[in-house]
């Protein structure tokens, strides 16, 4: 079959693609998928933070768009950075910031389509383990529950930590998952305190177990605790995946955008039809009570603000000295060119 020529746009878009940019390769004329079967990685994936990802399947946008994906769910976004470092996954549903921490590897990882605008991700201290608290140095030499080490719940974490003078090192970090589990971890005494995604966390707070110390399910929490945008979970996973397999990451983000398009106006009674009934955590009322509370930092259209990949650069550097900004190209580390097309496509 011939190829239908190039139009200007898109002969553009590949004249500026070179071997060392991360930058999508304009799609072929034809859209035959490279790669049909597509394993994916997620790490927590009842988690309100990776509800697109929920949706698509769910709703079977995928399957619309000629994937058959596999997903695999995993305690943390680490481990699911594992599946993809190890072969096991060819793209991970993950925090945007892995993919700098691995460009200070030198392992070039790029985000494609974004799912969050917004971690997120709350802090809370156990009223019970530490009924006298007051400030966040009380946490040193505390037990801190997090999704999983490494995770962005630990991230979120560990700024908190570091604006109080606490290293990562002067705490234990135990992974407690981001459904039951992390619940009754906290409940039983396990931990002291617990970084944390929805719904976790608001059933924890609602039910007087925690007291929230610092907060980005909304957008001006995450501008309060980051002092700007802060992207959060996308598909993101090698560079050279995504110049060998265009097509099928333009699948991918076709699928999220419709989504992302289909929760712009679902009610809270779509959700609960939609999502797995292990998801709700046996409260349905609470449950939907977290979603009317992170709905605002669920993304609009998958494309990531540039702004916001300065903001987790700058996070990032504040706190872990194996960052250093001044040698990130973040440039590498996502590309909006499937977003943007998605984004026409459904008018997100």
């Amino acid at each position: 079959m011939r190829n239908i020529p190039f139009t200007r746009r898109a002969f553009a878009s590949v004249a500026a693609v070179t071997v060392a940019s991360i930058a999508a390769p304009a799609l072929r004329a034809q859209s035959k998928l490279e790669k049909s079967k597509v394993a994916i990685a997620v790490g927590g994936k009842a988690a309100f933070y990776y509800l697109p990802l929920t949706i698509s399947e769910q709703l079977g946008y995928f399957k619309a768009e000629g994937l058959d994906v596999e997903i695999s769910d995993f305690a943390g976004g680490a481990r699911a950075l594992q599946a993809l470092v190890g072969g096991s996954a060819d793209v991970v549903s993950g925090a945007y910031e892995h993919t700098i921490n691995m460009q200070s590897k030198n392992q070039n990882i790029s985000a494609f389509v974004l799912q969050g605008r917004a971690p997120q991700i709350a802090v809370g201290v156990s009223t019970k383990a530490m009924p006298n608290y007051r400030l966040p140095a009380d946490l040193k030499g505390k037990k801190i529950g997090v999704s999983a080490p490494g995770s962005s719940t630990n991230m979120v974490a560990n700024l908190v930590l570091s604006r109080a003078g606490i290293k990562s090192n002067e705490v234990s970090w135990v992974g407690v998952g981001t459904s039951a589990g992390a619940l009754a971890a906290l409940r039983s005494g396990q931990i002291d305190a617990m970084s944390n995604t929805d719904p976790v966390m608001t059933m924890l707070e609602q039910k007087g177990d925690v007291k929230i110390i610092s907060d980005t399910r909304t957008l001006k929490g995450t501008l309060d605790v980051f002092g700007g945008p802060m992207p959060a979970a996308c598909f993101y996973t090698h560079a050279e995946f995504i110049q060998k397999n265009p097509n099928t990451c333009q699948a991918l983000a076709n699928a999220i955008v419709h989504g992302l398009k289909w929760l712009q106006t679902a009610g809270p009674s779509d959700i609960i039809k939609t999502v797995p009934e292990g998801y709700l955590l046996g409260d349905r009322a609470l449950y939907l009570a977290s979603f009317n509370k992170v709905r605002e930092a669920i993304a609009l259209d998958g494309m990531i603000p540039d702004e916001g990949a300065r903001t987790a650069l700058k996070a990032l550097a504040s706190f872990d000295p194996a960052i250093k900004a001044d040698k990130i190209e973040l440039s590498k580390t996502y590309t909006n060119e499937f977003a943007r097309r998605a984004k026409d496509k459904f008018k997100a």
